[in-house]
């Protein structure tokens, strides 16, 4: 019976010191740059460099943000966190057609904090890590900070993280100028940035960037 209160002393310390531990983190990133992920630490050590340079909200084209709703979130300001809605579609269609492609339901929030504080990976207990953190998130940053991270922490190439680095790389030119065209073309490649180049788009990409561009006419950003 002792060893049995002792095992549940331990895994509630365990859990307490991870609950204020992550809420720390997060709160601390409110305020600061997210100076390295686990993903990239992984990938340096793996040996794929790192190239990265944190730029505000402010320093970034608000045509970035607008292709990245349109592509990746319609919804972005009215879920919190997760998109049950979009969850509840993507399992419909995938048994509807399990044959064809999964269809996926993450948000932005989501692959934030999945790019931010996770690993890669298709586990469950990566899964709920992601809505743990997604709703955390949502709480002590709020949007815009979310997408300023997202922005900063997504991948663009081998090494390559964040949309003033792959601006610079790929347009000669910083965030804040990009046009249009180019942010399309840039959240276009975000499905797999290794194998695309935004710079040198394919037929797929550039259909895919003209998708995204019509569509942004009706983002609205939130302050």
């Amino acid at each position: 019976m002792d060893k049995i209160k002792l095992i549940f002393s331990i895994l509630f310390k365990l859990m307490l010191l991870f609950f204020v531990g992550s809420f720390l983190n997060v709160l601390l990133l409110k305020i600061i740059p997210v100076i390295i992920t686990p993903y990239q630490t992984y990938n340096y050590i793996a040996g794929d460099g790192l190239t990265k340079d944190w730029v505000g909200y402010e320093d970034i084209s608000p045509n970035f943000f607008r292709a990245l709703i349109a592509s990746e979130d319609a919804r972005y300001y009215e879920h919190n966190g997760v998109d049950w809605e979009a969850v509840e579609e993507a399992r419909v269609h995938n048994n509807k057609y399990p044959n064809k492609r999964r269809r996926g339901a993450s948000t932005i929030t989501m692959q934030t904090a999945k790019n931010t504080f996770l690993w890669h990976g298709r586990t469950y207990v990566r899964k709920a890590l992601e809505v743990y953190f997604s709703y955390l998130t949502e709480l002590v940053w709020g949007k815009q900070r979310i997408l300023t991270v997202y922005a900063n922490v997504v991948e663009f190439g081998t090494g390559l993280y964040g949309v003033e680095a792959a601006s610079q790389k790929y347009f000669n030119k910083p965030a804040s100028k990009l046009s249009k065209r180019q942010a399309a073309l840039l959240v276009a490649v975000l499905p797999n940035p290794i194998r695309w180049n935004p710079a040198k788009p394919t037929n797929y990409i550039n259909g895919r960037a003209n998708t995204i561009m019509a569509r942004m006419n009706s983002v609205r950003l939130e302050e």
